[in-house]
Order: structure tokens, then sequence, then C-alpha cells
């Protein structure tokens, strides 16, 4: 499957196991979404729960804090990351407090499906990284899928929570293709897990650049280094355990995501690595990320995302202490 093929599945079988989930969001019926991801909801599940909006991204969000307190399980759509500021204050102000504000006498399952990150050459607005504003956000959860299995997997788990999700799906890997088992026992939502097993210099990732850190992690090979790809798969709650077991062992970590590098995830990462594994490390926690300037015009974001040369360039670095 690819994975818009993966989300799709996963939302109908959600939908198919519990008459409270609905989705929402501009163009999600009829067109079923820009990118096609709730293409036949609609005409399976109906109008009343699968509703196409107006183009309003506080109203989407407001109106899922609402149902969801009337207890359904909304899953919204914001179109593209960039969208999703209009929506701020609901999601920052309501959706994460609400539970804590009731003192847990309210829940709000609602999961905020937001397509992240740059690589698929599109205009202003279109190829944002958002996601250190919503983990900085206690209340949230944060969740960012990178492949098919796991996108099929881990928006179900999503849905089926009782607290707010953010969930980022890296856009630039939309189209690609994995084999996805539905049968197959799924990891814990909130667990990072090794992508590629190494010795040398560990990697950390998520959302779109796994496959690219698993792409130079082939390259390396061929060069005699053996690196460790470790998906973090969850922003807000952090699990890196799997980061510091390998850290302990490599005494090496290279960060990578496509936002910029300014309070970021790589910087939460780092401090907290350096603070429990400081003695396991033989270099600086490095990183690769985008630059800290607002997202480039299309033909120079190949310029601004982390690439092969730029991973590989910073685990010789690491390696060269």
């Amino acid at each position: 499957m690819t994975m818009v093929q993966a989300l799709n599945a996963g939302l109908r079988a959600a939908m198919g196991a519990d008459p409270a989930v609905m989705i929402l969001g501009e163009d999600v019926g009829r067109l079923g979404g820009v990118f096609r991801v709730t293409d036949g909801l609609q005409a399976e599940f109906g109008e009343d729960r699968v509703l196409d909006t107006p183009l309003s991204e506080s109203g989407i969000v407001g109106t899922a804090i609402g149902l969801a307190m009337r207890g359904y399980r909304p899953v919204c759509e914001i179109q593209f990351d960039g969208f999703v500021f209009p929506a701020f204050n609901q999601l920052v102000s309501q959706l994460a407090k609400l539970r804590y504000r009731s003192a847990g006498a309210l829940s709000l399952p609602v999961t905020v499906r937001i397509p992240f990150g740059g690589g698929i050459g599109a205009v202003e607005h279109h190829s944002e990284s958002p996601e250190a504003y919503f983990a900085h956000t206690a209340g949230l959860r944060v969740v960012a899928c990178s492949n098919p299995q796991d996108a099929y997997v881990m928006v179900q788990q999503s849905i089926a929570g009782d607290d707010p999700v953010i969930f980022l799906e890296p856009k630039r890997r939309y189209w690609e293709k994995a084999p996805v088992d539905r049968a197959a026992a799924a990891d814990p939502l909130h667990a990072a897990r090794v992508a590629r097993a190494g010795t040398d210099v560990t990697v950390v990732a998520y959302g779109p650049m796994v496959r690219t850190c698993l792409d130079a992690a082939a390259v390396a090979e061929g060069e005699g280094m053996s690196l460790a790809v470790i998906d973090l798969r969850t922003l807000s709650p952090l699990d890196l355990q799997p980061v510091l077991d390998s850290v302990r062992s490599t005494g090496r970590l290279v960060v990578v995501h496509e936002a910029p590098s300014n309070c970021s995830l790589s910087a939460e990462i780092a401090a907290q690595v350096t603070e429990e594994a400081f003695f396991s490390l033989a270099a600086p926690v490095l990183r690769v990320t985008g630059y800290d300037i607002p997202y480039p015009p299309s033909r120079f974001e190949a310029a601004y995302l982390p690439d092969l040369d730029r991973i590989l360039d910073a685990v010789d670095r690491s390696r060269a202490y």
C-alpha cells in the first residue's frame, strides 16, 4: 500500500469499529481530501459522519471539541501544515486544557491529522514543520508516522485514545509503497523503534526523514560504517529509551529533522541525551535540520531540506572526534 491507502484503510477500520468516529474537514467528503486520504469514506459512511466543512480551521477544531464533549471521536483534517495556525487558539487554549480544567471529568478524544513537511514543490504555507509548537503544549499528544504500516496502525490507535492527538503525516512519503500487515501485532503508540541496527553512530529521525536516514545508512554501509537508525514515532511524550540504549553503545548521536533547529525537537533530544548519557558520549550531539528561515520557495527547497550529503557529513564529523 501507499501511505495514503494505508491511512484510508486505517480510518475505514476505525469508523467501522466505532460509530462515534467522525471525520470533518475541507473537501474530505465528496472529493476525498486534497491528497485523497478520505476517498470513498463519505459514500460508505454517509454525510453525517464525513462532513465537508467551510474553509475555517478554527471552526473545524472548535466543532470537533464540542463533538468530543458530547461523546464523539472526531478526526479533523487540516489540508496543509501551514493552514493549522488559524486553529492555534482552539488547539492550545481549549483542546489541550479542557481535560485538566475539568479535573478529568471531560475527555477530548480528538485526532487532528496534519500533512507536514516539504519535498513536494509546493507554494508558501504548504511545506511547514510545526511540530515543536504542539510538542511544547502540555495536554497534546504528538505522533509522526513514517511508513504505511505505522500509518495504518497509529491512526487507529490515536482515534481510540481518550486524549487529543496531533497526527503528523509526512506528505512527501504519501505515495511510497510498503507492505501493510493488518493482523500484525502493533507497537504501542508512544514508543520509538529501532529501524536499523548499527554500531558506529546513532541517527535519530521521525516522519519524512526516517527514509532519508535509512538511505544514508545504506550508503554508509558501503563505506564501512554501521549506522543505527531510530524512528522516534512519538514526539510528545518522547520515548528516548531506545535512543539512550543505542548511544550507550555507539557513543555518537546525530539528530535529523526538517524543522528549523532553534528551539526544536532536536534541541530537546540533545539536552536529554546529554543529561542521561553524558559519560557514554564520545562526541557532541550533532543536528541536521532545516535552516532558521521561513520555508523557501519550492525551487530552493532541495538546498533547505536535510539530504544524504548533510547527514553523512554530520556522521563523519561525529566520528572525527
